[in-house]
């Protein structure tokens, strides 16, 4: 009886979960400007700003500009929502190693950060919840592939303005995607674009069974096939709702080198962990590797003793290596 009354519990909870049947209302946006402090472990400290130019954005930059232009990377948020401060610990992370960061949303709320997070014991199996209703389809995604391609067209305009603090500062040449779960389909479904460098994929990949998630982003299997790229899978082990889609991605993808490294965190990773936890690392050393031909980034996937290879609570396999320099 107790445990009747238990899963009864747990069922009118996820009915009545947000998600589950209307969407919560929209974060209101916050004004132009810089939201927080200026942030991150690298050698150019980095905010986050909203630009009264750049609706439907959140940048994060060097506080300080830098004269050498910089890489461009362009982030799809988790769940494709209009909040580009969903992750902003790792993205003013990656900034401040000397990167420009578009990432797809408005800048409307930011958590704060948590405590480290590490390797996740095993966890007992939880309750299943109970199948999507079929007459009540998936909301469209609140942010789109055409969106977070549409910030390499501002971010040229940006740089070729007379008097913009970005003048001359990025570099089109060197433009990498990346994104979280939803924003991860975004990022691989933008990486067919002869603009992109490589693509990261966080807790990510195609869905096995088509239509068999919430995304509305318009990517199957044989998309992957369009990827011309280095591309990197970091999921967060089998515990991660991903999981089994980014791994049958990366036994799929026979074209280009291909990385997939797990860390069991489970699917919401380290975004918010303070300077974006062991994610954001990964995710500078793989950037500095593929935008900079920095060989100490190379040095955490390539060779048979890859600093992550050798990393407690990391799994790593890894294809046409070869390929890369």
């Amino acid at each position: 009886m107790r445990l009747t009354a238990i899963l009864c519990s747990v069922a009118l909870t996820i009915s009545a979960a947000p998600g589950a049947g209307q969407p919560l209302p929209a974060e209101p946006v916050i004004r132009p400007g810089p939201v927080g402090a200026a942030a991150g472990t690298g050698p150019w400290p980095a905010i986050a700003e909203g630009r009264a130019d750049a609706p439907g954005y959140t940048l994060y930059r060097p506080l300080v500009p830098r004269r050498a232009p910089l890489p461009l990377v362009l982030w799809g948020n988790g769940g494709c929502r209009d909040n580009g401060l969903g992750a902003s610990h790792f993205l003013r992370e990656i900034a401040s190693h000397g990167y420009i960061v578009i990432a797809n949303g408005n800048p409307r709320r930011e958590e704060p950060a948590d405590q480290a997070a590490g390797p996740t014991p095993p966890q007992p199996p939880s309750t299943p919840r109970p199948p999507p209703n079929p007459a009540s389809p998936p909301a469209d995604d609140e942010t789109s592939v055409a969106q977070l391609l549409g910030a390499i067209d501002w971010a040229a305009a940006a740089n070729a303005r007379a008097g913009d603090a970005l003048r001359r500062r990025i570099d089109l040449r060197r433009i990498a995607v990346m994104g979280h779960s939803c924003g991860g389909l975004q990022a691989l479904a933008a990486g067919a674009d002869p603009r992109i460098r490589t693509v990261m994929a966080f807790a990510s990949g195609v869905y096995n069974r088509p239509s068999g998630g919430r995304s509305r982003v318009a990517i199957a299997k044989e998309d992957l096939r369009r990827l011309h790229t280095p591309v990197a899978y970091i999921l967060g082990g089998p515990g991660d709702i991903a999981y089994s889609n980014g791994m049958d991605d990366f036994a799929r993808i026979d074209h280009v080198p291909v990385f997939a490294g797990n860390l069991p965190v489970g699917h919401g990773g380290t975004f918010r962990v303070a300077n974006g936890g062991d994610w954001a690392r990964v995710a500078v050393a793989w950037l500095d590797w593929q935008l900079k031909a920095d060989a100490g980034g190379r040095a955490w996937f390539a060779g048979p003793h890859c600093r992550l290879c050798t990393t407690f609570g990391w799994s790593v396999q890894r294809k046409q290596f070869s390929q890369v320099p």
